[in-house]
């Protein structure tokens, strides 16, 4: 390792080239939690894209493995990598390269931190529609590498949706670019799609172009709580109405208890628009709840300490050893999925049928499987994002059960043929 150290100071400079025993505690434990073997990697910070794109170069002349990162936020999502000798950071990659207000677009490098490029748009009244896991620290790159966004999808898609273009760098150094600055653009659409929750298989992400939205004039949220079957028809019931919510949640008893807003299952649906029209939809949310004899509240002023909190719950584990699952069932079996998930806390967007379980250190590997099983009858899937480290030497994070493995398998080595990046973090 001191020699792979020596060749990359020559690129990067010593600041930018960290030893193993020199990295900080905190992100010496994310590498430990991210990689199968503690072969002790050193941590490298390109500053610039084309430094980059040298480190990269280097390695590939070199052969070494790579585990690319942002701020480490989300780094022991997925399988285990392998073998890594280098572990790169894009967070000192972080500059705004363009705000093009009247298009509404943003482009940025891929270290920007997602809060810091919030703020700036915000002097705009603009702001861009993801609601990530770690806001405050998560930076672009990582959030299309993980695409990682939540109860926001509901109004705004996903983040493959409003990524408009991307620049990245090719396992042998190469850089390469896709998509444009403008909304109408659609040229590289899908190689964007293909990067976005690639968990930096493909390639290491150096810039994005995002669609933004304008500030919204008001915000409300309407939090409905009572049994399953009050629930399910609230939600067929939106479904079918005129209301336009921004975000709608189906949240599990346990989830509905630990935020003391109720009792039994919740629906948390949030407007954004005019004033007199979330008045007027959190209203009407509101009595067709009191028509299925459900508790309801709307929240105003405490609305953003309410999303928090959700936010702190479902995404912020308190202790390492807890899982955290990402799953995804038909829209239609969300409830029954929740009714079976009711011991822990758990999350279901109701458009897509996406969302988060959360389980604590003393749940078993069997029990884990046997909710996966449920998902898969549901029509859906169970992913383990974050476990201890023990858990996942053991078990398959992925447990895929689609078709599209072998076609998975080509693309990689086609953009990746010596599995330099990421070695074995990602399905298969």
């Amino acid at each position: 390792m001191n020699a792979i150290a020596q060749k990359l100071e020559t690129i990067v400079g010593s600041s930018g080239v960290v030893a193993w025993d020199d990295i900080e505690a905190k992100h010496r434990e994310r590498i430990q939690q991210a990689i199968a073997i503690e072969n002790y990697p050193c941590l490298t910070y390109p500053q610039t894209q084309a430094e980059l794109a040298d480190v990269v170069t280097c390695a590939y002349k070199n052969q070494w493995k790579i585990l690319p990162c942002g701020s480490m936020t989300k780094l022991d999502w997925g399988g285990l990598a392998q073998g890594v000798q280098i572990v790169i950071s894009t967070e000192r990659i972080h500059q705004l390269i363009e705000h093009a207000v009247g298009d509404l677009t943003v482009t940025a490098e891929a270290g920007i931190l997602f809060a810091d490029l919030q703020t700036t748009l915000a002097t705009a009244g603009q702001f861009l529609a993801l609601d990530p896991t770690r806001p405050e620290s998560a930076t672009l790159g990582g959030i299309v590498a993980t695409a990682d966004t939540s109860s926001l999808r509901q109004r705004y898609g996903g983040v493959r949706d409003q990524l408009l273009g991307i620049s990245f760098v090719r396992a042998d150094g190469k850089i390469a670019k896709a998509g444009g600055r403008v909304v109408k653009n659609v040229a590289g659409y899908d190689l964007m799609k293909l990067f976005t929750g690639s968990y930096g298989t493909l390639g290491i992400i150096t810039a994005v172009t995002f669609r933004v939205y304008p500030i919204p004039e008001a915000s409300s949220t309407v939090v409905l709580t009572g049994n399953s079957d009050a629930i399910a028809q609230a939600v067929t019931s939106l479904r079918a109405s005129a209301l336009t919510p921004v975000a709608s949640d189906l949240l599990s008893k346990q989830l509905v208890t630990n935020l003391d807003i109720g009792q039994g299952l919740g629906l948390v649906v949030r407007f954004q628009s005019l004033a007199a029209s979330v008045q007027q939809q959190a209203t009407s949310l509101l009595e067709l709840g009191q028509q299925l004899n459900l508790q309801g509240l709307i929240y105003v002023d405490d609305e953003t300490e309410l999303w928090q909190a959700l936010q702190q719950q479902m995404r912020s584990p308190t202790k390492p050893t807890e899982i955290t699952c990402k799953i995804g069932v038909l829209p239609t079996n969300a409830v029954a999925t929740l009714t079976q998930f009711n011991s822990h806390m758990g999350l279901i967007h109701t458009s897509s049928g996406l969302g988060l379980l959360r389980f604590d250190a003393d749940v078993d590997k069997q029990s884990i499987l046997q909710m996966r099983d449920f998902c898969h009858s549901q029509g859906g899937f169970l992913t383990v994002l974050s476990a201890p480290k023990a858990f996942k030497e053991t078990t398959d994070v992925w447990g895929y059960q689609g078709n599209a493995l072998s076609m998975m398998q080509r693309m990689k080595q086609q953009f990746d043929p010596n599995n330099l990046l990421s070695p074995f973090r990602f399905v298969g």
